[in-house]
């Protein structure tokens, strides 16, 4: 039971207040502790740049962000300063998270003419003070599906070269680097390296993000996918999705559902203009908010889509859930002290869902009345600052049904004294006290 429990064991780190977004135990958080998961759609600005309204029509249909694209120069005219600091300016004034990406890495090594992750870092870094100070409301995606099916060997390498010189150069935001192979991952080199290339990063502030298309045409390689970024506390998010491409018939309800589940943020591809063949992708008809597609009718309105489930960042005065809270009494919390010897102790809290409907994706918060640390913890994964804790639920608990019940079980530092927790809650609701 001892290996087991260590096993489990995720350890807290002290480190000062974020400037913004920053990871934690593999899910995305506001400077605040808020939790954040993205939910919005892609809009390529870089080639419709007159269409600065989309910013507020994509608001207006529920989405709390929006993965621009912005061009360096190598492949499509770039957007210089002015022009980002303009598009981060119509982010805020729309309550937006700005996902930031420069697209002319695309099929890299296989596309003629594209541009290197080195190149990407070079643009970044010219136009720094767009940016700076914006880390609570930009995060920087260094550049898209920066490989083809060709040369990406070496993705982890200049991944993490990446990353080191953007913070080098005095990026602190939260930083988005995309798989390669046209973003799909088939080979897997994003998944068995995304360990690495998180470690690599000084700041520990790197999410990947992964472009499902037709390879993720089945329920069983969607879910396998997700669940190991989840299963190793790495963060994921699905930088880009359709309903349908050429290369295959991606499965959008698994894609929907199971982010909905895992707390794993989506970003739809994309809100107007596609050509090439590919003009089914458009969620609306010539960028216009009243004539939704049947793509943009799926992804805003339907089941698990962003209507249903996006919720603003806190930053704008958001962080509610989007249907009316739980009534009092939804849920009950139960704390106990297991063991307790000189400096340390071990706790245990239960928390029971009292509605009719399951709970999907959980996050239980007290505060500690007495100066208590937590050092470790099983089922769940901490976050501390100061006297407040937050526990996220772990990826394979993440479901707690009607009247079910979730145990989560903890070490921790005291001096003085041990006194209890008065209240807790689960996500945002105050539980009853047992």
């Amino acid at each position: 039971m001892a290996v087991l429990i260590a096993a489990l064991c995720i350890p807290v780190t002290a480190s000062a207040a974020p400037a913004g977004f920053y990871v934690s135990g593999g899910k995305l958080y506001e400077s605040n502790g808020s939790e954040f998961v993205m939910r919005g759609v892609n809009h390529a600005h870089t080639w419709y740049q007159q269409q600065t309204s989309s910013f507020a029509n994509i608001k207006a249909l529920g989405a709390n962000t929006v993965r621009v694209v912005l061009a360096s120069g190598q492949r499509w005219t770039k957007n210089d300063t002015a022009d980002v600091a303009n598009v981060v300016s119509l982010c805020k004034q729309n309550k937006l998270i700005c996902v930031l990406e420069v697209h002319d890495t695309t099929g890299y090594g296989e596309q003629s003419g594209a541009a290197t992750l080195a190149q990407a870092v070079d643009y970044w870094l010219s136009v720094k003070s767009a940016l700076a100070g914006q880390e609570k409301y930009v995060i920087v995606n260094i550049g898209n599906e920066p490989y083809g099916n060709q040369g990406y060997q070496t993705w982890a390498s200049d991944t993490s070269t990446a990353i080191q010189r953007l913070r080098a150069g005095g990026f602190t935001h939260t930083i988005m680097v995309d798989a390669p192979n046209w973003g799909q991952d088939w080979t897997f080199t994003m998944r068995d390296n995304a360990a690495s290339v998180f470690q690599a990063d000084p700041d520990r502030n790197t999410v990947f993000s992964i472009h499902m298309y037709g390879v993720f045409d089945t329920a069983a390689e969607i879910n396998d996918y997700l669940g190991r970024f989840r299963s190793a506390g790495l963060p994921i998010v699905v930088g880009e999705f359709g309903h349908n491409h050429s290369d295959g018939d991606p499965d959008e309800d698994t894609i929907l559902a199971t982010s909905q589940s895992q707390g794993i943020g989506y970003l739809g591809w994309s809100w107007s203009g596609n050509g090439g063949g590919v003009e089914y992708l458009d969620m609306v008809t010539n960028f216009d908010p009243a004539q939704l597609t049947s793509w943009g009718q799926r992804l805003f309105n339907g089941t698990n889509g962003i209507k249903a489930t996006s919720r603003q960042a806190t930053v704008y005065g958001g962080g509610t859930d989007p249907d009316p809270d739980p009534e009092p009494g939804a849920c009950t919390a139960g704390y106990r002290v297991t063991g307790q010897w000189q400096d340390g102790f071990q706790a245990e809290i239960t928390v029971t869902n009292n509605q009719t409907t399951a709970i999907d994706g959980w996050q239980v918060r007290w505060t500690f009345p007495s100066g208590q640390r937590v050092t470790n913890m099983w089922h769940a994964i901490p976050t501390q600052t100061g006297a407040e804790v937050a526990a996220a639920n772990a990826s394979y608990n993440a479901r707690i049904p009607a009247g079910g019940s979730v145990t989560i079980g903890f070490t921790g530092s005291w001096s003085g004294a041990n006194t209890s927790p008065a209240t807790f809650a689960l996500n945002t609701t105050t539980c009853t006290t047992a």
